[in-house]
């Protein structure tokens, strides 16, 4: 059984921790980190999974972003302990964090990554969205909550500024009921 909750600015360091454990070093230097500098995540979004001895095997976070002047969300990172990579902790921190984003009400996502890994998802490559240099064009992904999000938003991908991120797309607080819950570890026997 994990425990899946928001993370909270006290979670902070131990989330560093586990993506400097995942990721290489020199990792905020991406490009996408400038989009997040100086920027508030998308705090009910961003989940953490707990095994039952209370230590940290996941988290994802989301930050706000503009595209062609509208709100989208930017997914990342994700990350998983090394010792439970492989057992669909990811995916289960990546449905269930874009089940929540649609029910706060945020019609399109993106991320940089790798389409084989994330097309499972529902995401495609991004056509004439733009991330800043040095991104691989072929990286930049994303994915529609709502039908038709992303048809017509090009060009380049913007730090949210503003204090309401997301306009009138997305609620700032999570539907009731959507703090900590007690997860099931994926099931890999069925396929």
């Amino acid at each position: 059984m994990y425990e899946l909750c928001p993370e909270t600015p006290a979670d902070t360091p131990e989330v560093e921790a586990l993506l400097d454990l995942c990721f290489a070093p020199g990792r905020t230097a991406l490009s996408s980190y400038r989009l997040r500098d100086g920027v508030a995540p998308v705090r009910p979004l961003c989940l953490m999974l707990r095994n039952e001895f209370g230590a940290l095997m996941g988290a994802i976070r989301y930050w706000p972003v503009r595209v062609d002047g509208r709100p989208a969300l930017l997914l990342g990172p994700v990350a998983v302990h090394p010792i439970t990579q492989g057992e669909g902790l990811g995916g289960l921190l990546m449905r269930e964090s874009l089940t929540r984003a649609a029910e706060m009400g945020w019609h399109r996502v993106m991320l940089v990554g790798d389409l084989p890994y994330y097309q499972r998802f529902g995401f495609w490559k991004l056509e004439g969205v733009e991330m800043p240099p040095p991104t691989n064009p072929d990286r930049v992904l994303g994915i529609e909550l709502v039908p038709g999000a992303w048809q017509g938003v090009a060009g380049p991908v913007e730090r949210e500024t503003g204090e309401n991120a997301g306009g009138n797309e997305m609620r700032r607080d999570p539907p009731a009921g959507r703090g900590c819950t007690e997860v099931e570890p994926p099931d890999h026997s069925a396929g």
